[in-house]
């Protein structure tokens, strides 16, 4: 599984706290119902992060399966447990 990164998707990732690494994890050991797909080639992973917290990320599937997250940002609250229940 390889990922592509740039300035511009590591910037969306970081400004959310989020280090690419720990986007890269949760997509690689995405547990089911995870990936989703939510369009073409864009995919969507709910998973854990760093220690015990969860982490959303959407990524576009390139022709060659090279994977480009496009956001990545911590589940907290209330949205935390209602993406689990799905």
């Amino acid at each position: 599984m390889d990922f592509r990164w740039n300035w511009w998707n590591r910037e969306q990732v970081t400004k959310h706290g989020i280090l690419p690494e720990e986007a890269e994890h949760v997509v690689r050991f995405a547990n089911r119902p995870y990936p989703r797909r939510t369009g073409r080639d864009k995919w969507y992973v709910v998973g854990r992060g760093t220690g015990d917290r969860f982490v959303e990320v959407a990524f576009l599937l390139d022709p060659d399966e090279t994977i480009f997250v496009i956001h990545a940002m911590p589940l907290g609250g209330r949205r935390r447990r209602r993406k689990r229940r799905n």
